[in-house]
């Protein structure tokens, strides 16, 4: 019998975050739906939200070609956001959670603009 798609992402999850929990470092988290996308720098020391992007938020759907937020294009758009906003919190330096889900499409996107636009991982 298969495991199911989603348990290996918690799997993957869980691995991800005992990781990153041993760093002690400021945290990118990311979530994906079909229809958006999310990104968080989350403290280390008591896990409080300390900048968000999404592509739920009036100025990303604005900046969105044809209002399409599932896709790789949206994505590079909260990458980019996300970056300024720890720039002006002075965080540079985060390890990238990506909540289990691959490396790969809108994942990756948001990482590489994140990355262009001065954070480090």
């Amino acid at each position: 019998m298969a495991i199911p798609k989603h348990i290996k992402r918690k799997r993957r999850n869980r691995k991800i975050r005992s990781k990153i929990k041993e760093l002690k470092a400021f945290r990118l988290s990311v979530h994906r739906t079909p229809k958006h996308i999310y990104a968080q720098i989350i403290s280390p020391d008591n896990n409080t939200i300390i900048a968000a992007a999404s592509t739920l938020q009036s100025e990303i759907k604005k900046s969105v070609k044809n209002g399409k937020t599932g896709n790789v294009a949206a994505a590079k758009i909260v990458g980019k956001t996300i970056a300024q906003k720890a720039k002006k919190a002075k965080i540079e330096k985060v390890a990238f959670d990506r909540s289990g889900f691959l490396f790969h499409g809108r994942v990756k996107a948001l990482a590489e603009a994140a990355r262009e636009n001065g954070l480090e991982f």
